[in-house]
């Protein structure tokens, strides 16, 4: 996958744990989990800017761009 999700190293910056931020921004902690460990295939915007604003970070600090190896 060439989209990395940073999202468990910005709450551990933070110290905000899962349940924290899921009752915050209105999702379960099982969707958060789901996006935390990179097993989502979307995020919605609205949910991208609560996590930001929640967390007081940029969606560059929580997404990433990793070019694949084309071995």
């Amino acid at each position: 996958m060439a989209i990395v999700i940073n999202l468990d190293v910005m709450m551990a910056k933070r110290k905000c744990r899962l349940k924290d931020l899921a009752e915050a921004i209105g999702i379960t902690e099982a969707n958060i989990s789901i996006l935390k460990n990179g097993k989502a295939k979307a995020i919605r915007f609205a949910t991208l800017e609560s996590i930001c604003d929640y967390l007081q970070c940029q969606p560059g600090d929580i997404l990433e761009y990793k070019q694949e190896d084309e071995s």
